[in-house]
């Protein structure tokens, strides 16, 4: 199994890599979330959901910089990435103590697969917590990352609380009390998705019948994940925080960011995306898509075309003025487009 041990206190890290070429990519998912979790970008960017075979990185694939192709950047190039399982989930270690457990530690760890993948540089896209890790391993080694990619992000913290009406306080709830692998599917796909979107039908069935099935599945394969695992994360969130020397590291490091976010997303919310977006100026792009927090599954079209753009647009060096999406107002916030 593809393994890769982090610092000195024997934490494993699983991962799987997808795809061949030279443009890298690393995944990073969110909470209580596993890898698997990004299997419509993986199958989007790399044109396959089969993972490689358990070697690190082949000869020809190590050509890390975004080069290949014509002169104006519309040549074919392969994708490789690689999405990994976070310490405290899946078929990761998980620590017992919270103290194991920061955005800043789980940044480290994607360092470390990086080096273990010899990876000198790659394109970062996280999600929820993911993009909060992603954030932080941007400021620590700014060098290393050519774009980023920043899906249903908040400022952790407080900006962590979903916003509370009846409906948020009911998943809450049955969050907590959520023992089966059922209950966790019926509550997670109230928290991942709009109404509007499992309601259609595809088919005879709606959304909602097809996904839990899927989701049931899932999790009975994976396991439920461990209460020390999930309060770990949970800890990493809450104090979770980017300072302003590392914003301006990320700010000045020459790379285009793309903030993506799901405009009814129930536990990330959207303004605080934004918020983020106007810290990051004027490197950054705000994508507002019709959907929820899992936007990358419920609208995977449009978000693998974002993600597709950003990576062409690095290749091409634009420029983050011709980049972003967003105007400076008479009042000093920043509006989109």
């Amino acid at each position: 199994m593809p393994y890769c041990e982090v610092g000195n206190d024997g934490i494993r890290i699983f991962y799987r890599t997808y795809g061949r070429g030279p443009v890298k990519v690393l995944l990073v998912i969110g909470l209580a979330a596993t890898h698997g979790g990004w299997g419509p970008q993986i199958k989007g960017l790399t044109g396959t959901d089969k993972p490689n075979d358990n070697v690190p990185c082949a000869a020809n694939d190590l050509v890390t910089d975004f080069n290949a192709g014509d002169e104006d950047g519309n040549g074919e190039q392969g994708i490789q990435v690689c999405a990994f399982d976070n310490r405290g989930v899946g078929q990761s270690s998980v620590p017992v103590e919270k103290s194991e457990y920061s955005t800043r530690i789980m940044a480290e760890d994607a360092i470390a697969l990086l080096d273990h993948l010899g990876w000198n540089r790659a394109h970062v896209f996280g999600h929820s917590m993911g993009a909060m890790i992603a954030c932080k391993l941007a400021a620590l080694v700014p060098q290393r990352v050519i774009s980023l990619a920043l899906l249903n992000v908040t400022g952790g913290g407080f900006e962590c609380f979903p916003r509370f009406d009846r409906q948020t306080i009911s998943i809450a709830v049955r969050f907590l009390r959520a023992k089966t692998p059922e209950q966790r599917a019926a509550v997670d796909l109230d928290t991942h998705y709009t109404k509007e979107y499992l309601e259609e039908y595809v088919g005879s069935n709606t959304r909602r019948e097809i996904l839990h099935q899927e989701y049931v599945k899932a999790i009975s394969e994976t396991g439920m994940q461990s209460g020390c695992g999930f309060d770990g994360q949970i800890s990493a969130c809450w104090n979770h925080s980017m300072t302003e020397s590392e914003i301006q590291s990320i700010r000045s490091a020459g790379l285009l960011v793309s903030v993506i976010h799901g405009r009814h997303d129930v536990i990330a919310q959207m303004y605080y995306a934004k918020k983020l977006a106007e810290k990051l100026q004027p490197v950054a792009r705000l994508i507002d898509l019709l959907g929820g927090h899992l936007v990358s599954h419920e609208r995977p079209e449009e978000v693998n075309q974002a993600l597709l753009e950003l990576i062409k647009a690095s290749q091409k060096n634009t420029s983050p003025y011709e980049w972003t999406n967003m105007a400076q107002g008479t009042s000093g916030k920043v509006f989109p487009l």
